[in-house]
């Protein structure tokens, strides 16, 4: 398994020492008009210090610590798919959260991973600073380093606060986005079957 540039980006950010980031934060209540001294925000500026390395903590994963040798041979060729994923994140623009669901499959060529590890691996990639676009890819391309399968699927649904919030302010405006690997881009028969697989799921729901 070849994780080794995925490694890397997973160990290139540190979360600042809490002193550093309660300043930070007291100067922001500081310099929006508030008093930080208050009593609501007296105990805030410790809160989100503590906040952020939890929320962000995507940037302190490893990813060969997250598998932890869960790949296993199989002679299993069928498509696995693991469905709404819940994940959030936070939007690197301006700093609001996004959030919604993933489903990923892929088509085994003699490995496949443990269960939980998708999950995982969905939430390395959100708990950082993001763009819809690239976790989704981001996602797609390290299942596909880690297993070498025949195709990977991975497709978001996900509703922005930056839009929603401010600027346009389109409540019901939510993003879709999707990447194919391998067979999944190459076979329309084998996207499509992807693609009925969540309706159908999709269907239950609403029944």
């Amino acid at each position: 398994m070849n994780t080794t540039p995925y490694i890397a980006e997973t160990q290139a950010f540190e979360i600042s020492n809490s002193a550093s980031l309660e300043t930070l934060i007291r100067e922001l209540l500081y310099r929006l008009g508030e008093d930080p001294d208050r009593e609501g925000l007296e105990k805030t500026p410790q809160r989100v210090a503590r906040m952020y390395p939890e929320i962000l903590a995507g940037y302190q994963t490893n990813l060969e610590t997250l598998v932890n040798g869960a790949v296993f041979h199989t002679s299993n060729r069928d498509m696995i798919l693991v469905r709404e994923i819940q994940f959030y994140s936070m939007c690197e623009h301006h700093l609001l959260p996004f959030f919604g669901k993933a489903h990923v499959a892929y088509i085994p060529d003699g490995r496949i991973i443990g269960l939980s590890k998708i999950p995982r691996l969905v939430e390395m990639y959100a708990r950082r600073l993001q763009v819809q676009e690239r976790m989704t890819h981001q996602i797609a391309e390290t299942l596909q380093s880690i297993l070498q399968p025949r195709g990977v699927a991975v497709w978001v649904e996900a509703s922005h606060l930056c839009a929603k919030m401010r600027g346009v302010r389109q409540n019901e405006a939510d993003l879709t986005t999707g990447c194919m690997l391998g067979a999944f881009e190459e076979d329309s028969t084998l996207r499509n079957d992807f693609f009925q697989r969540l309706k159908l799921r999709s269907a239950k729901l609403e029944y």
